[in-house]
């Protein structure tokens, strides 16, 4: 038997396990999740003309509709969802539109650029169904005390 065969679990530190470090680690997670949207978002904003382009050629309808929808999603649930505002609803309302715009964008899986843009926005769906689940931790406008928001979380 090893030296270390009496060693259980509980005798190692687990740093990770600190509140302070849990809530990093999540604000970090919507930051980076975020990115993509505010990114996407503001790249619309500045090319609306070929965003439009874009959408029709998708075959979808109403493009100029569409483009204002996906920019106040991206960019304000973006935000939103980097200061810790309403986290959960919007990370619900960000799921739903990835999966939109997989399904509407990125459908034809046997285009391997297309497969991989539909799992990119199937893996995101997943990170955002986390912080629907878990919400924003400490560091949000979410962990104020409850008569500050105005609204139950």
């Amino acid at each position: 038997m090893s030296q270390y065969a009496s060693v259980s679990q509980s005798d190692i530190p687990d740093r990770f396990d600190s509140s302070v470090s849990l809530a990093v680690a999540s604000l970090v997670g919507r930051i980076l999740l975020s990115a993509i949207y505010l990114i996407s978002g503001l790249s619309k904003l500045a090319a609306p003309a070929a965003a439009v382009g874009y959408i029709a050629s998708a075959g979808l309808p109403f493009a100029p509709l569409g483009l204002a929808i996906a920019v106040v999603v991206e960019i304000l649930g973006g935000a939103a969802l980097i200061i810790g505002y309403r986290t959960r609803f919007v990370a619900a309302v960000l799921a739903i539109f990835t999966v939109a715009t997989a399904l509407g964008f990125h459908s034809n899986l046997a285009d391997q650029g297309q497969f991989i843009h539909f799992f990119k926005n199937i893996a995101m769906t997943g990170g955002l169904l986390q912080v629907v689940a878990f919400g924003a931790g400490r560091f949000g406008l979410d962990a104020r005390p409850p008569a500050a928001q105005g609204y139950r979380n």
